[in-house]
């Protein structure tokens, strides 16, 4: 059974960057699509990008243009490069197929504060 360990997460101020990795203990490649996801504290989880084998793309509105997504199948790894972040991109971010179909991961805090 895959096992998700997220990884990259931080304090940073408004404006800053981070990389985030998400390493499958088994083969990604036979998920047709990845993402990220992110729960806020008090908020319902929610999806933050997606990408497909092929690779389709697509991104949560509020994030497009300064998030990007990546995979590599043959390291079994997710990514996604944050940028230009904001106060209200602070969550525990995750990432599991999309639609989610592997045990969750522990997640990774992302801290955007002053």
């Amino acid at each position: 059974q895959v096992q998700l360990v997220e990884s990259g997460g931080g304090l940073v101020q408004p404006g800053g960057s981070l990389s985030l990795s998400c390493a499958a203990s088994g083969s990604i490649f036979g998920f047709y699509a990845m993402a990220w996801y992110r729960q806020a504290p008090g908020k319902q989880r929610e999806l933050v990008a997606s990408i497909t084998r092929d690779p389709s793309i697509s991104y949560l509105d509020s994030v497009k243009g300064r998030f990007t997504i990546s995979r590599d199948n043959s390291k079994n790894t997710v990514y996604l490069q944050m940028n230009n972040l904001k106060p209200e991109d602070t969550a525990v971010y995750y990432c599991n197929a999309d639609p989610p179909s592997i045990r969750w991961g522990q997640g990774t805090q992302v801290t955007v504060s002053s």
